[in-house]
């Protein structure tokens, strides 16, 4: 079975899928920010570096969802190869930091990989708003996201919305973090695998 973890930047994906891991002995598969080539680049000069970045997250993911097809596991994954096609990717291109001749090769791309692949079991949807994200970026610092911008969270999070709201592949669950710490409070946690708990047995 596959599970995936969606969201903003910024909104605890990483964290869920840690804490989810855990619980449920889950294989996880984290998104692959450390060793990118491209992050620092992209987010000092976007326009040149957008095209590059996103093939990298593309390949990173596709690769993942490859291994984790051939597993008799349960793999619960950091961020979904539909984030990149249907949201950053569209976003940047929209903003005039790809252009379309990119976009479309980008595009193409990513419908011949999804072909492929069968799409998760379960997709967790990780739901915050723009002060709350602005305010975890702040207490990762993490230096390349310091000149992500409230515009540019804001243009993901209105794509995110429209995604899950048309989302038929599989099954959702929406999580708001806004007003929760599942990280610190372990109740807030607990409830969160309830849902998660009935989620599952809708699939299995």
């Amino acid at each position: 079975m596959q599970v995936s973890v969606a969201g903003n930047i910024g909104a605890g994906k990483t964290s869920l899928t840690e804490l989810l891991a855990k619980h449920y002995k889950w294989e996880a598969n984290f998104e692959d920010v450390i060793d990118n080539p491209y992050l620092d680049d992209f987010y000092n000069h976007m326009e040149r570096w957008s095209f590059n970045l996103q093939i990298y997250f593309l390949k990173s993911r596709f690769s993942q969802i490859l291994q984790n097809q051939k597993s008799n596991k349960t793999v619960i994954q950091d961020r979904t190869i539909y984030e990149d096609a249907f949201i950053f990717a569209p976003n940047l291109n929209s903003m005039g930091l790809m252009n379309q001749r990119d976009f479309q090769n980008y595009r193409s791309l990513f419908e011949l990989m999804e072909s492929t692949v069968s799409p998760p079991d379960l997709i967790i949807y990780v739901r915050s708003s723009i002060p709350n994200l602005v305010s975890k970026i702040h207490k990762r610092g993490r230096e390349y996201e310091n000149s992500i911008s409230i515009d540019y969270l804001s243009r993901l999070n209105e794509r995110y919305e429209a995604w899950v709201s048309t989302y038929d592949k599989g099954e959702l669950l929406i999580i708001d973090v806004d007003n929760i710490d599942f990280v610190n409070n372990k109740e807030d946690l607990k409830n969160i695998i309830k849902e998660v708990d009935n989620k599952l047995s809708s699939i299995v």
